[in-house]
Protein backbone atom coordinates (compact mmCIF):
# COMPACT_ATOMS: atom_id res chain seq x y z
CA UNK A 1 0.00 0.00 0.00
CA UNK A 2 1.34 3.66 -0.90
CA UNK A 3 0.59 6.87 1.17
CA UNK A 4 -1.68 9.24 0.09
CA UNK A 5 0.35 11.11 -2.06
CA UNK A 6 3.36 8.91 -2.99
CA UNK A 7 4.06 7.87 -6.55
CA UNK A 8 -0.02 8.88 -7.02
CA UNK A 9 -0.80 12.01 -9.00
CA UNK A 10 -3.58 13.12 -7.24
CA UNK A 11 -5.12 14.97 -10.39
CA UNK A 12 -4.91 12.34 -12.52
CA UNK A 13 -6.85 10.24 -9.19
CA UNK A 14 -9.69 12.10 -9.27
CA UNK A 15 -10.41 12.99 -13.38
CA UNK A 16 -9.92 9.35 -13.78
CA UNK A 17 -12.64 8.55 -10.86
CA UNK A 18 -14.80 11.17 -11.79
CA UNK A 19 -15.32 10.22 -15.26
CA UNK A 20 -15.82 6.63 -13.93
CA UNK A 21 -18.54 8.35 -11.70
CA UNK A 22 -19.92 9.55 -15.07
CA UNK A 23 -20.86 6.72 -16.88
CA UNK A 24 -23.38 4.61 -15.36
CA UNK A 25 -25.65 7.87 -14.43
CA UNK A 26 -25.71 9.08 -18.00
CA UNK A 27 -26.18 5.76 -19.61
CA UNK A 28 -29.45 5.33 -16.96
CA UNK A 29 -30.96 8.50 -17.25
CA UNK A 30 -30.20 8.66 -21.35
CA UNK A 31 -32.21 4.88 -21.76
CA UNK A 32 -34.88 6.79 -19.46
CA UNK A 33 -35.65 9.31 -22.19
CA UNK A 34 -35.17 6.15 -24.55
CA UNK A 35 -38.19 3.80 -23.01
CA UNK A 36 -40.84 4.57 -25.08
CA UNK A 37 -38.73 4.55 -28.62
CA UNK A 38 -37.76 1.18 -27.03
CA UNK A 39 -41.07 -0.09 -26.11
CA UNK A 40 -42.63 0.96 -29.30
CA UNK A 41 -40.06 -1.42 -31.13
CA UNK A 42 -40.07 -4.58 -28.73
CA UNK A 43 -43.69 -3.97 -28.31
CA UNK A 44 -42.69 -4.10 -24.25
CA UNK A 45 -45.51 -2.59 -21.98
CA UNK A 46 -45.10 -0.04 -19.07
CA UNK A 47 -44.59 -2.80 -16.45
CA UNK A 48 -41.88 -4.78 -19.19
CA UNK A 49 -39.77 -1.59 -19.79
CA UNK A 50 -39.34 -1.20 -16.34
CA UNK A 51 -37.19 -4.41 -15.92
CA UNK A 52 -34.52 -2.25 -18.55
CA UNK A 53 -33.78 -0.43 -15.21
CA UNK A 54 -34.73 -2.63 -12.59
CA UNK A 55 -32.45 -5.54 -14.36
CA UNK A 56 -29.15 -2.76 -14.01
CA UNK A 57 -29.94 -2.33 -9.97
CA UNK A 58 -30.36 -5.94 -9.23
CA UNK A 59 -26.94 -6.91 -11.03
CA UNK A 60 -25.34 -3.72 -9.26
CA UNK A 61 -26.61 -4.09 -5.95
CA UNK A 62 -26.11 -7.64 -5.35
CA UNK A 63 -22.41 -7.40 -6.25
CA UNK A 64 -21.30 -4.26 -4.69
CA UNK A 65 -20.49 -5.44 -1.20
CA UNK A 66 -18.38 -8.27 -2.34
CA UNK A 67 -16.89 -6.57 -4.64
CA UNK A 68 -15.43 -3.31 -2.12
CA UNK A 69 -14.26 -6.11 -0.26
CA UNK A 70 -12.13 -7.42 -3.07
CA UNK A 71 -11.10 -4.29 -3.72
CA UNK A 72 -10.16 -3.92 0.05
CA UNK A 73 -8.33 -7.45 -0.15
CA UNK A 74 -6.78 -7.24 -4.07
CA UNK A 75 -6.73 -3.54 -5.08
CA UNK A 76 -9.05 -0.94 -5.37
CA UNK A 77 -7.08 0.34 -8.83
CA UNK A 78 -7.56 -3.01 -10.76
CA UNK A 79 -10.75 -3.71 -9.84
CA UNK A 80 -12.09 0.23 -10.95
CA UNK A 81 -10.18 -0.22 -14.38
CA UNK A 82 -12.47 -3.98 -14.89
CA UNK A 83 -15.79 -1.68 -13.78
CA UNK A 84 -14.78 0.86 -16.63
CA UNK A 85 -13.75 -1.63 -19.29
CA UNK A 86 -16.96 -3.96 -18.43
CA UNK A 87 -19.39 -1.48 -18.87
CA UNK A 88 -17.95 -0.14 -21.78
CA UNK A 89 -18.14 -3.13 -23.67
CA UNK A 90 -21.75 -3.88 -22.46
CA UNK A 91 -22.72 -0.33 -23.75
CA UNK A 92 -21.04 -1.34 -27.42
CA UNK A 93 -23.16 -4.57 -27.34
CA UNK A 94 -26.23 -3.11 -26.30
CA UNK A 95 -25.85 -1.07 -30.08
CA UNK A 96 -26.65 -4.32 -31.33
CA UNK A 97 -29.50 -5.77 -29.37
CA UNK A 98 -31.94 -8.09 -31.20
CA UNK A 99 -34.77 -7.74 -28.39
CA UNK A 100 -36.09 -6.39 -25.28
CA UNK A 101 -34.84 -9.84 -23.30
CA UNK A 102 -31.39 -9.00 -24.25
CA UNK A 103 -31.48 -5.84 -23.73
CA UNK A 104 -32.69 -6.60 -20.14
CA UNK A 105 -29.48 -8.95 -19.69
CA UNK A 106 -26.79 -6.46 -21.39
CA UNK A 107 -27.80 -3.79 -18.58
CA UNK A 108 -27.12 -6.40 -16.04
CA UNK A 109 -24.11 -6.92 -17.60
CA UNK A 110 -23.49 -2.85 -17.02
CA UNK A 111 -24.81 -3.31 -13.25
CA UNK A 112 -21.97 -5.79 -12.79
CA UNK A 113 -19.41 -3.04 -14.08
CA UNK A 114 -21.14 -0.26 -11.96
CA UNK A 115 -20.44 -2.39 -8.89
CA UNK A 116 -17.07 -2.26 -9.88
CA UNK A 117 -16.87 1.20 -10.41
CA UNK A 118 -18.73 2.43 -7.54
CA UNK A 119 -17.55 -0.03 -4.78
CA UNK A 120 -14.02 1.31 -5.94
CA UNK A 121 -14.07 4.56 -6.99
CA UNK A 122 -15.09 6.63 -3.61
CA UNK A 123 -12.83 4.24 -1.55
CA UNK A 124 -9.70 5.66 -3.86
CA UNK A 125 -10.65 9.03 -3.61
CA UNK A 126 -10.90 9.02 0.27
CA UNK A 127 -7.51 6.64 0.42
CA UNK A 128 -5.61 9.48 -1.69
CA UNK A 129 -7.06 12.93 -0.49
CA UNK A 130 -6.74 13.68 3.77
CA UNK A 131 -9.73 14.93 6.04
CA UNK A 132 -9.66 18.53 5.08
CA UNK A 133 -10.02 17.62 1.09
CA UNK A 134 -12.22 14.42 1.45
CA UNK A 135 -15.74 16.71 1.28
CA UNK A 136 -14.29 18.85 -1.36
CA UNK A 137 -13.82 16.00 -3.83
CA UNK A 138 -16.80 14.00 -2.91
CA UNK A 139 -18.14 16.42 -3.65
CA UNK A 140 -16.87 16.80 -7.73
CA UNK A 141 -17.28 12.86 -7.46
CA UNK A 142 -21.04 13.34 -6.67
CA UNK A 143 -21.24 16.56 -9.53
CA UNK A 144 -19.85 14.25 -11.95
CA UNK A 145 -22.39 11.47 -11.39
CA UNK A 146 -25.25 14.39 -11.96
CA UNK A 147 -23.88 15.82 -14.62
CA UNK A 148 -24.12 12.60 -15.96
CA UNK A 149 -27.95 12.44 -15.04
CA UNK A 150 -28.02 16.45 -16.44
CA UNK A 151 -26.47 15.52 -19.87
CA UNK A 152 -28.04 12.12 -20.00
CA UNK A 153 -31.76 13.50 -20.61
CA UNK A 154 -30.87 15.63 -22.93
CA UNK A 155 -28.75 14.11 -25.26
CA UNK A 156 -30.48 10.81 -24.89
CA UNK A 157 -33.35 12.45 -26.47
CA UNK A 158 -31.60 14.44 -29.03
CA UNK A 159 -29.90 11.26 -30.39
CA UNK A 160 -33.35 8.99 -30.01
CA UNK A 161 -34.83 11.45 -32.32
CA UNK A 162 -32.22 11.90 -34.83
CA UNK A 163 -30.49 7.99 -34.70
CA UNK A 164 -32.93 6.04 -32.75
CA UNK A 165 -32.62 4.78 -28.99
CA UNK A 166 -29.66 2.35 -30.15
CA UNK A 167 -26.94 5.74 -30.81
CA UNK A 168 -27.45 6.43 -26.96
CA UNK A 169 -25.01 3.35 -25.98
CA UNK A 170 -22.73 4.75 -28.01
CA UNK A 171 -22.22 7.80 -26.58
CA UNK A 172 -20.42 6.88 -23.55
CA UNK A 173 -17.86 4.50 -25.24
CA UNK A 174 -14.99 7.53 -25.32
CA UNK A 175 -15.47 8.23 -22.01
CA UNK A 176 -14.92 4.57 -21.08
CA UNK A 177 -11.99 4.65 -23.15
CA UNK A 178 -10.66 7.41 -22.39
CA UNK A 179 -10.83 6.66 -18.32
CA UNK A 180 -9.32 3.33 -19.34
CA UNK A 181 -6.77 4.93 -20.59
CA UNK A 182 -5.89 7.32 -18.20
CA UNK A 183 -6.10 4.54 -15.12
CA UNK A 184 -3.57 2.72 -17.06
CA UNK A 185 -1.33 5.46 -18.18
CA UNK A 186 -0.86 7.66 -14.48
CA UNK A 187 -2.13 5.29 -12.13
CA UNK A 188 0.50 2.87 -11.03
CA UNK A 189 -0.52 3.25 -7.02
CA UNK A 190 -2.39 0.66 -5.62
CA UNK A 191 -4.73 0.73 -2.28
CA UNK A 192 -5.33 -2.34 -0.65
CA UNK A 193 -5.60 -1.76 3.05
CA UNK A 194 -6.46 -5.20 3.80
CA UNK A 195 -4.41 -7.32 1.39
CA UNK A 196 -3.48 -10.06 2.80
CA UNK A 197 -6.85 -11.15 4.87
CA UNK A 198 -9.28 -14.00 2.91
CA UNK A 199 -12.16 -13.00 1.22
CA UNK A 200 -15.69 -14.57 3.10
CA UNK A 201 -16.85 -16.60 -0.32
CA UNK A 202 -20.21 -18.30 1.68
CA UNK A 203 -21.50 -14.81 2.81
CA UNK A 204 -20.57 -13.16 -0.16
CA UNK A 205 -22.71 -16.02 -1.99
CA UNK A 206 -25.06 -15.91 0.24
CA UNK A 207 -25.36 -12.15 0.38
CA UNK A 208 -25.49 -11.58 -3.43
CA UNK A 209 -28.20 -14.48 -3.99
CA UNK A 210 -30.49 -13.19 -0.62
CA UNK A 211 -30.53 -9.73 -1.74
CA UNK A 212 -31.01 -10.58 -5.31
CA UNK A 213 -33.81 -12.81 -4.16
CA UNK A 214 -35.62 -9.85 -2.36
CA UNK A 215 -34.79 -6.99 -4.80
CA UNK A 216 -36.72 -9.51 -7.64
CA UNK A 217 -39.47 -10.47 -5.12
CA UNK A 218 -40.29 -6.73 -4.88
CA UNK A 219 -40.26 -6.17 -8.39
CA UNK A 220 -42.75 -9.05 -8.85
CA UNK A 221 -45.25 -7.85 -6.16
CA UNK A 222 -48.72 -7.98 -5.68
CA UNK A 223 -48.37 -11.40 -6.87
CA UNK A 224 -47.43 -14.94 -4.34
CA UNK A 225 -44.23 -15.33 -6.23
CA UNK A 226 -43.36 -12.05 -5.59
CA UNK A 227 -44.29 -11.96 -1.73
CA UNK A 228 -42.76 -15.25 -1.62
CA UNK A 229 -39.31 -14.02 -2.39
CA UNK A 230 -38.93 -11.47 -0.44
CA UNK A 231 -39.74 -13.62 2.38
CA UNK A 232 -37.15 -16.09 1.55
CA UNK A 233 -34.61 -13.26 0.58
CA UNK A 234 -34.99 -11.96 3.74
CA UNK A 235 -34.26 -14.71 5.81
CA UNK A 236 -31.02 -15.29 3.57
CA UNK A 237 -30.25 -11.92 4.69
CA UNK A 238 -30.67 -12.84 8.34
CA UNK A 239 -28.77 -15.51 8.20
CA UNK A 240 -26.29 -14.10 6.55
CA UNK A 241 -25.66 -11.61 9.74
CA UNK A 242 -25.35 -14.52 11.87
CA UNK A 243 -22.89 -16.03 10.09
CA UNK A 244 -20.67 -12.95 9.18
CA UNK A 245 -20.71 -12.60 13.28
CA UNK A 246 -18.73 -15.58 13.73
CA UNK A 247 -16.76 -15.16 10.70
CA UNK A 248 -13.38 -13.35 11.30
CA UNK A 249 -12.76 -12.33 7.92
CA UNK A 250 -16.23 -11.12 7.21
CA UNK A 251 -17.07 -9.26 3.67
CA UNK A 252 -19.29 -7.32 5.93
CA UNK A 253 -18.44 -6.24 9.09
CA UNK A 254 -22.11 -6.27 10.72
CA UNK A 255 -21.43 -5.12 13.62
CA UNK A 256 -20.30 -1.99 12.24
CA UNK A 257 -24.38 -1.50 11.55
CA UNK A 258 -25.21 -2.36 15.82
CA UNK A 259 -22.08 -0.38 17.35
CA UNK A 260 -21.53 2.86 14.52
CA UNK A 261 -24.43 5.31 15.18
CA UNK A 262 -22.91 7.57 12.21
CA UNK A 263 -22.65 4.68 9.72
CA UNK A 264 -26.13 3.04 10.51
CA UNK A 265 -28.06 6.66 10.18
CA UNK A 266 -26.05 8.06 7.30
CA UNK A 267 -26.90 4.64 5.24
CA UNK A 268 -30.28 4.42 6.29
CA UNK A 269 -30.91 8.06 4.99
CA UNK A 270 -29.54 7.02 1.49
CA UNK A 271 -31.64 3.95 1.36
CA UNK A 272 -33.96 5.90 1.93
CA UNK A 273 -33.51 9.06 -0.12
CA UNK A 274 -32.76 7.16 -3.42
CA UNK A 275 -36.09 4.95 -2.72
CA UNK A 276 -37.94 8.18 -2.72
CA UNK A 277 -36.40 9.70 -5.37
CA UNK A 278 -35.13 7.90 -8.41
CA UNK A 279 -37.95 6.23 -9.89
CA UNK A 280 -38.95 10.38 -10.55
CA UNK A 281 -37.02 10.26 -14.05
CA UNK A 282 -38.74 7.14 -15.03
CA UNK A 283 -42.23 8.09 -14.38
CA UNK A 284 -41.88 11.92 -15.84
CA UNK A 285 -40.65 10.43 -18.53
CA UNK A 286 -43.68 8.30 -19.41
CA UNK A 287 -45.63 11.71 -18.34
CA UNK A 288 -44.00 14.16 -20.90
CA UNK A 289 -44.20 11.76 -23.66
CA UNK A 290 -47.15 9.21 -23.14
CA UNK A 291 -49.38 11.63 -21.83
CA UNK A 292 -48.58 15.24 -22.67
CA UNK A 293 -47.04 14.23 -26.37
CA UNK A 294 -43.79 15.94 -25.97
CA UNK A 295 -40.89 14.60 -28.40
CA UNK A 296 -37.96 12.98 -26.88
CA UNK A 297 -35.52 15.80 -27.22
CA UNK A 298 -38.38 18.15 -25.56
CA UNK A 299 -38.88 15.82 -22.64
CA UNK A 300 -35.32 15.43 -22.29
CA UNK A 301 -34.80 19.09 -22.28
CA UNK A 302 -37.30 19.63 -19.49
CA UNK A 303 -35.69 16.61 -17.32
CA UNK A 304 -32.43 18.22 -17.36
CA UNK A 305 -33.72 20.58 -14.76
CA UNK A 306 -32.98 18.22 -11.38
CA UNK A 307 -29.70 17.16 -12.35
CA UNK A 308 -28.15 20.55 -13.47
CA UNK A 309 -29.20 21.92 -9.88
CA UNK A 310 -27.82 18.50 -8.19
CA UNK A 311 -24.38 19.17 -9.98
CA UNK A 312 -24.00 22.84 -9.05
CA UNK A 313 -24.78 22.06 -5.01
CA UNK A 314 -22.57 19.01 -4.77
CA UNK A 315 -19.30 20.61 -4.28
CA UNK A 316 -20.49 23.77 -2.82
CA UNK A 317 -22.27 20.87 -0.44
CA UNK A 318 -19.46 18.75 -0.10
CA UNK A 319 -16.97 21.52 1.22
CA UNK A 320 -19.73 23.05 3.49
CA UNK A 321 -19.80 19.52 5.22
CA UNK A 322 -16.37 19.56 5.97
CA UNK A 323 -17.09 22.61 8.22
CA UNK A 324 -20.51 21.72 9.28
CA UNK A 325 -22.30 18.37 10.64
CA UNK A 326 -22.87 16.27 7.77
CA UNK A 327 -26.40 15.12 9.01
CA UNK A 328 -27.79 18.79 9.04
CA UNK A 329 -27.27 19.85 5.90
CA UNK A 330 -28.26 16.30 4.27
CA UNK A 331 -31.18 16.71 6.44
CA UNK A 332 -32.44 19.84 4.48
CA UNK A 333 -31.80 18.29 1.42
CA UNK A 334 -34.10 15.38 2.03
CA UNK A 335 -36.87 18.06 3.27
CA UNK A 336 -36.40 20.17 -0.16
CA UNK A 337 -36.38 16.26 -1.53
CA UNK A 338 -40.16 15.72 0.24
CA UNK A 339 -41.26 19.29 -0.93
CA UNK A 340 -40.79 18.46 -4.60
CA UNK A 341 -42.30 15.17 -4.28
CA UNK A 342 -45.56 16.33 -2.88
CA UNK A 343 -45.83 18.89 -5.42
CA UNK A 344 -45.30 16.34 -8.38
CA UNK A 345 -47.89 14.34 -6.96
CA UNK A 346 -50.69 17.12 -8.39
CA UNK A 347 -50.29 16.73 -12.27
CA UNK A 348 -53.03 16.22 -14.56
CA UNK A 349 -52.91 16.22 -18.26
CA UNK A 350 -53.10 19.68 -18.53
CA UNK A 351 -50.99 20.61 -15.63
CA UNK A 352 -48.76 23.56 -16.75
CA UNK A 353 -45.01 22.47 -17.62
CA UNK A 354 -43.91 25.22 -14.69
CA UNK A 355 -45.33 23.12 -12.32
CA UNK A 356 -43.40 19.86 -13.47
CA UNK A 357 -40.01 22.93 -13.49
CA UNK A 358 -40.70 23.56 -10.14
CA UNK A 359 -41.01 19.89 -8.09
CA UNK A 360 -37.87 19.31 -10.36
CA UNK A 361 -35.77 22.31 -9.06
CA UNK A 362 -36.82 21.23 -5.42
CA UNK A 363 -36.08 17.73 -6.28
CA UNK A 364 -32.18 18.61 -7.76
CA UNK A 365 -31.68 21.26 -4.92
CA UNK A 366 -32.45 18.65 -2.35
CA UNK A 367 -30.35 15.91 -3.53
CA UNK A 368 -27.49 18.25 -4.40
CA UNK A 369 -27.16 19.46 -0.38
CA UNK A 370 -27.90 15.46 0.54
CA UNK A 371 -25.76 13.36 -1.29
CA UNK A 372 -21.72 14.98 -0.78
CA UNK A 373 -22.13 15.59 3.02
CA UNK A 374 -24.04 12.16 3.70
CA UNK A 375 -21.01 10.17 1.49
CA UNK A 376 -18.59 12.30 3.73
CA UNK A 377 -20.58 11.06 7.10
CA UNK A 378 -20.12 7.75 6.01
CA UNK A 379 -16.59 7.18 5.03
CA UNK A 380 -15.57 9.61 8.20
CA UNK A 381 -17.51 6.79 10.41
CA UNK A 382 -15.39 3.55 9.33
CA UNK A 383 -11.30 2.98 9.28
CA UNK A 384 -9.03 2.88 6.22
CA UNK A 385 -9.40 -0.74 5.97
CA UNK A 386 -12.93 -0.69 5.98
CA UNK A 387 -12.67 2.25 3.35
CA UNK A 388 -14.10 -0.52 0.45
CA UNK A 389 -16.57 -1.99 2.07
CA UNK A 390 -17.99 1.15 3.35
CA UNK A 391 -18.03 2.41 0.26
CA UNK A 392 -19.30 -0.92 -1.08
CA UNK A 393 -22.33 -0.41 1.28
CA UNK A 394 -23.35 3.23 0.83
CA UNK A 395 -23.62 2.40 -3.23
CA UNK A 396 -25.84 -1.04 -2.19
CA UNK A 397 -27.82 1.46 -0.36
CA UNK A 398 -28.27 3.36 -3.07
CA UNK A 399 -29.29 0.82 -5.49
CA UNK A 400 -31.59 -0.97 -3.46
CA UNK A 401 -33.01 2.30 -2.83
CA UNK A 402 -33.39 2.65 -6.29
CA UNK A 403 -34.64 -0.40 -6.94
CA UNK A 404 -37.05 -0.34 -3.84
CA UNK A 405 -38.13 2.81 -6.53
CA UNK A 406 -38.74 0.93 -9.25
CA UNK A 407 -40.73 -2.03 -7.24
CA UNK A 408 -42.80 0.41 -5.52
CA UNK A 409 -43.35 1.97 -9.19
CA UNK A 410 -43.64 -1.72 -10.74
CA UNK A 411 -46.35 -2.69 -8.07
CA UNK A 412 -48.48 1.14 -8.65
CA UNK A 413 -48.39 0.24 -12.27
CA UNK A 414 -49.82 -3.20 -12.09
CA UNK A 415 -52.02 -2.35 -10.18
CA UNK A 416 -53.70 0.69 -11.64
CA UNK A 417 -52.88 -0.42 -15.62
CA UNK A 418 -51.99 -4.42 -15.72
CA UNK A 419 -50.33 -5.34 -18.42
CA UNK A 420 -51.75 -2.24 -20.60
CA UNK A 421 -49.61 -0.19 -22.66
CA UNK A 422 -49.66 3.76 -21.84
CA UNK A 423 -52.28 4.98 -24.73
CA UNK A 424 -54.94 7.11 -24.54
CA UNK A 425 -57.49 5.02 -22.90
CA UNK A 426 -55.25 4.24 -20.13
CA UNK A 427 -54.08 8.00 -19.29
CA UNK A 428 -56.66 8.12 -16.75
CA UNK A 429 -55.21 4.92 -14.84
CA UNK A 430 -51.96 6.17 -15.18
CA UNK A 431 -52.34 9.32 -13.80
CA UNK A 432 -54.04 7.69 -10.33
CA UNK A 433 -50.67 5.31 -10.10
CA UNK A 434 -48.58 8.85 -10.39
CA UNK A 435 -50.06 10.20 -7.82
CA UNK A 436 -50.28 7.28 -5.45
CA UNK A 437 -46.24 7.06 -6.46
CA UNK A 438 -45.32 10.32 -5.37
CA UNK A 439 -47.10 10.69 -2.18
CA UNK A 440 -45.67 7.35 -1.03
CA UNK A 441 -42.40 8.65 -2.28
CA UNK A 442 -42.92 11.92 -0.12
CA UNK A 443 -43.86 10.16 2.82
CA UNK A 444 -40.65 7.88 2.87
CA UNK A 445 -38.52 11.54 2.13
CA UNK A 446 -40.68 12.57 5.50
CA UNK A 447 -38.76 9.22 7.09
CA UNK A 448 -35.52 9.75 5.79
CA UNK A 449 -35.40 13.04 7.43
CA UNK A 450 -35.94 11.33 11.02
CA UNK A 451 -32.66 8.72 9.97
CA UNK A 452 -30.41 11.75 8.91
CA UNK A 453 -30.97 13.39 11.99
CA UNK A 454 -30.49 10.77 14.25
CA UNK A 455 -26.85 10.16 13.20
CA UNK A 456 -26.00 12.90 15.47
CA UNK A 457 -22.58 14.75 14.81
Amino acid sequence: MQSETSGVHRTAVLWAVVMGAFLTPFVGSSVNVALPAIGREFRMSAVALSWVATAFLLSAAALLVPVGRLADIYGRRRLFLWGVLVHTAASLASVAAPSGGILIGLRAVQGLGSALIFATGIAILTSVFPGPERGRVLGYHVASVYTGLSVGPLVGGLLTQAWGWRSIFLAPVPVGIGAAALIGWRLRGEWAEARGERLDVVGSLLYAGSLTGFMYGLARLPGLEGASLMGLGLGGLAAFGLWELRNDSPVLDVRLLGTNRAFLFSNLAALIHYGATFAVVFLLSLYLQGVRGLTPAHAGALLIVQPVLQALFSPWAGRLSDRVAPGVVASVGMGLSAAGLFLLAWLQPTTPVALVFGGLGLLGSGFGLFSAPNTNAVMQAVERRHYGVASGTLGTMRLVGQALSMGIVTFLLTLYMGSARLNPEHVPRFIEALRSTFLVFTGLCILGIGASLARGR
